[in-house]
């Protein structure tokens, strides 16, 4: 899968197989302190995406809406009343925006990805060989009407009642980046990080295809990741939630790094 946890060029440590959102905890509809926060896995490849609203009735961010997204994310958006602001997206993978165009014109809101990525909008099985363009036969893809660049590391995006750091984390991707709402939310002090596909529970993103690279991924998960706070919780774009303490002290593909 292209969002495997599995790093090419990091110790043959095997990586924890995919496990369902939920697990460590992500509410598939439920809440925390001040924000609510449903997940639910994507596809044949299980892309994480995400809803983040205030509250019943209030905008919402998605994140990631991958493969068949569109049925559960607005049966979520209907129960919960909810207007999308934006769609994130943490890198340009097919699992990750195959649903982002159909989201972001029918609601009528922007879609948000890094400059290195933007042409898999239209081209996301480009170098992937013939198993996933066998699985994305049929589709076409093109970009959305309203296509914002992220082209500022660290800038901050004022979205549906949130602040949202964006950290450009290439390794994965070269446009890969994650989303940081530091204070939000009741998820404890260190708030809340989207990781896409750089880190996982217990793995790291693979780098073994067109442009990934191993040294960047490391370099930017102990840059960008490893200085945050260690209650910070993890929410990746496949398997199970995690903390950013439970990565540092546990992950095996970390072992050694410092800051």
């Amino acid at each position: 899968m292209i969002g495997s946890p599995h790093s090419a060029s990091a110790p043959s440590v095997p990586a924890r197989p995919a496990g369902r959102v939920g697990t460590h905890p992500v509410p598939r509809d439920g809440t925390l302190v001040g924000v609510l926060l449903t997940g639910f896995a994507a596809g044949v490849l299980a892309c994480n995406c995400y809803v983040l609203a205030e509250g019943p009735g209030s905008d919402a961010i998605i994140v990631d809406p991958g493969q068949r997204a569109f049925g559960p994310l607005r049966r979520i958006l209907d129960q919960h009343r909810l207007t999308p602001a934006a769609v994130l997206l943490t890198h340009g993978h097919i699992d990750h925006i195959w649903s982002a165009q159909k989201v972001g014109d029918t609601f009528g809101c922007p879609v948000f990805i890094h400059p290195a990525d933007r042409f898999m909008l239209t081209d996301p099985i480009r170098g992937f060989g013939p198993r996933v363009a066998q699985a994305a036969l049929g589709a076409l893809f093109r970009e959305p009407r309203q296509v914002v660049e992220l082209d500022r590391d660290g800038q901050r995006l004022d979205l549906g009642g949130f602040a949202v750091i964006v950290d450009h984390t290439p390794g994965h991707t070269r446009g890969s980046v994650v989303f940081r709402l530091p204070e939000p939310t009741g998820a404890g002090s260190g708030g809340i990080v989207l990781t896409g596909d750089t880190l996982f529970r217990n793995s790291v993103g693979r780098t073994d295809l067109p442009g990934g690279s191993g040294r960047d991924l490391l370099g930017s998960i102990v840059g960008k990741l490893l200085v945050l706070d260690d209650d910070t919780r993890v929410l990746p774009g496949h398997g199970e939630a995690s903390t950013i303490g439970l990565e540092r002290r546990g992950n095996p593909f970390l072992q050694g790094m410092r800051l």
